[in-house]
């Protein structure tokens, strides 16, 4: 069974090494924080107000975010948003400190609220899916919640995405209920978050070396891949030019779009696990948590 889609060279952008910033386009950077990616929406020298943070990486992020933000927008230059993907420990293990200490407002879906306001906790990893050490670890990463408070709110109903004009928010669900991916037509840039990505993520040695292919999202993570095969085609209807991720390099050029089309046109074979307590029947609710798609 194929599991992952090669990237034809010209479409792969250099991976980048953990603790460097990566110019995608004139006002979209990101930075791999260990084995996740964040996202920095602004032109250079932005100043306070003028950025965006999209996901803020893992417990103890903060800093190496906070010195990649005063590089790129200027010293003490804070965000007008933090926007996040979804709420998986992964993606918001720096956003309460960061939150504070910026006093920015954080916007998601409002089918991760329950998991970023204290409500729920997420099903519990799937340590069942194969590929490596990632996955057999799956069943212990945290599971939440965390309590954003008041700084916690609504993405737009409109679509819209705060701080970032042109863009608009889909929702893209299959690796968490409320899921996202943000979208420019007028240049069709893509940052998909965890609906796709470009490494391997099961695989320990895959995330250090970031070779670039194409995934679906997170396996031990993804807890309806009914809906993620949904999302994947709803992005590849797109066809992006640039694509960032949440893990892995991000790609780019007129190739991206056929190989994310074949990604969705053949996801049950590539992206599917050949098993897992997921592959089958999507959670609805695992030991006592109180997650419930609507």
């Amino acid at each position: 069974m194929l599991q992952q889609l090669a990237v034809p060279p010209q479409s792969a952008m250099a991976p980048v090494g953990a603790g460097h910033l990566a110019e995608v386009l004139q006002d979209i950077t990101y930075r791999r924080v260990l084995m996740v990616n964040v996202v920095f929406c602004g032109v250079p020298g932005a100043g306070d107000r003028g950025w965006v943070l999209v996901d803020t990486g893992l417990s103890g992020s903060a800093g190496p975010i906070r010195r990649a933000a005063a590089a790129r927008f200027g010293e003490g230059a804070r965000p007008a948003a933090i926007i996040l993907t979804h709420g998986h420990f992964d993606h918001v293990g720096a956003v309460e400190r960061l939150a504070a200490d910026w006093d920015a407002p954080v916007y998601a879906h409002p089918l991760e609220h329950p998991y970023l306001d204290g409500r729920a906790r997420y099903p519990s990893g799937d340590g069942t899916v194969g590929g490596g050490l990632m996955a057999v670890l799956a069943p212990l990463y945290p599971r939440g919640p965390i309590n954003l408070g008041d700084r916690l709110r609504l993405l737009p109903a409109d679509g819209s995405v705060p701080g970032m004009p042109g863009w608009r928010w889909i929702h893209t669900p299959g690796h968490s209920v409320g899921h996202i991916s943000l979208w420019r037509e007028a240049d069709a840039t893509l940052i998909a978050g965890d609906a796709v990505i470009t490494t391997a993520q099961e695989s320990l040695s895959s995330i250090l070396l970031q070779y670039p292919e194409l995934h679906g999202p997170p396996k031990y993570y993804t807890i309806d891949w009914q809906a993620a095969a949904s999302s994947t085609a709803a992005l590849a209807r797109l066809r992006p030019l640039t694509m960032v991720t949440g893990h892995g390099p991000s790609l780019s050029g007129a190739h991206l779009a056929d190989v994310l089309d074949r990604l969705a046109q053949e996801f049950a074979e590539i992206a599917v696990p050949r098993r897992g307590r997921y592959r089958s029947m999507p959670a609805v609710v695992d030991d006592g948590s109180a997650y419930r798609p609507l």
